[in-house]
């Protein structure tokens, strides 16, 4: 790849690419993988964002970990309607011990310590277990509208039928993430340096970075989010509708309102998490040559990583099920109100979070 630069041609290097001017010409003697990126943002910077990627890794590993002991323990929660749930904090699990472990490190040191390879490993394993999570959320959601709304009339969901839809969410992961280890687009350090993911910043090379981004968008961001919003308009419209058909029912009123809720905490959680991401991409790619800051560059990177304590939250933690068996899994009680836990899923008819 070449750049003019100062009014000569310069060389770039294969690994990576800072989309910010830089006063040398010697690019390769500032790469993200042999000295600290001081030039990029102050060190409080950095030290901040490994304070943060440590506490989403040690919190993000614990809460997915206690989910994935809790279903082993637990028989009742080895429901089908769960699964989806636990594959959800295995993709957490990956991203946070990989993704938050990794930024940890190397935002502490400032610069990318572990070198290209481990780079080009790290970002395909956190796209890979984000390309998980996030279509894990449109499965979750595309479950609750069969088993609610029964589209397919008398159609049982099987506990077949809910691995192959765990499956299904790791089979277009690896479409989505491995693209960039063949040579469409490519991992590259991103934000300031110290975490990676594919390139959205070059243009006009062989990588064909542009078409990837788009592919991305489309098929991992505005399909996913299409599926999530239809599924869950349906469900609060048939909800609605046993709502209004159950008028003197306090407690279908009162389902029906903890459902709209959540549904609305399940749809903003997923805005959160890729919608940084999906929009910078967009960004980049229409507003090429266009200088920006790099610390508001790490931001995506930031909410995809910090998914793996705040998904968990909304789809575990607020499942008054999983959130009893956690509780007297580590001795703090909430065997009293199982009964009145599985009610409550009952009367909701296991719409997401009780």
């Amino acid at each position: 790849i070449n750049l003019l630069l100062h009014g000569r041609v310069t060389e770039l290097p294969e690994d990576f690419y800072i989309p910010i001017a830089l006063d040398t010409d010697n690019i390769t003697s500032l790469s993200p993988f042999l000295v600290p990126q001081d030039h990029l943002a102050s060190s409080g910077t950095f030290y901040v964002m490994s304070i943060f990627m440590f506490f989403i890794f040690i919190v993000g590993t614990a809460i997915n970990v206690l989910t994935i002991a809790c279903t082993a323990q637990y028989k009742k929660l080895r429901s089908h309607l769960n699964y989806i749930l636990l594959n959800l904090a295995v993709a957490n699990l990956l991203v946070s011990c990989v993704g938050s472990s990794t930024a940890c490190c190397t935002f502490a040191s400032r610069y990318f310590i572990f070198g290209p390879l481990a780079c080009k490993i790290e970002g395909f394993m956190v796209t890979l277990g984000g390309m998980v999570s996030l279509w894990s959320l449109a499965v979750v959601a595309f479950e609750r509208w069969l088993v609610i709304c029964k589209p397919l009339g008398n159609f049982v969901f099987k506990p077949d039928h809910a691995i192959a839809c765990c499956v299904f969410t790791w089979v277009i992961a690896l479409i989505a993430s491995g693209p960039p280890l063949v040579g469409w687009s490519r991992y590259i350090p991103e934000g300031l340096q110290c975490s990676c993911g594919p390139d959205w910043y070059t243009t006009n090379n062989k990588y064909n970075n542009e078409s990837y981004v788009m592919f991305l968008f489309c098929f991992c961001f505005a399909v996913p989010l299409s599926t999530i919003i239809f599924c869950y308009g349906q469900l609060l419209i048939t909800l609605k509708m046993a709502a209004k058909a159950q008028a003197e029912s306090a407690s279908t009123q009162k389902a029906e309102r903890e459902v709209t809720r959540m549904v609305v905490v399940m749809v903003m959680g997923f805005l959160v998490c890729w919608l940084p991401y999906a929009s910078f991409a967009l960004w980049v790619v229409n507003n090429r040559g266009q200088p920006f800051d790099l610390r508001f560059a790490s931001i995506p990177s930031v909410f995809s990583k910090a998914s793996a304590v705040y998904n968990p939250v909304i789809y575990v933690l607020l499942n008054k099920q999983f959130r009893s068996c956690m509780m007297k899994m580590l001795g703090m009680g909430g065997g009293d109100d199982e009964e009145s836990s599985t009610q409550s899923v009952t009367e909701v008819s296991k719409v997401g979070p009780a």
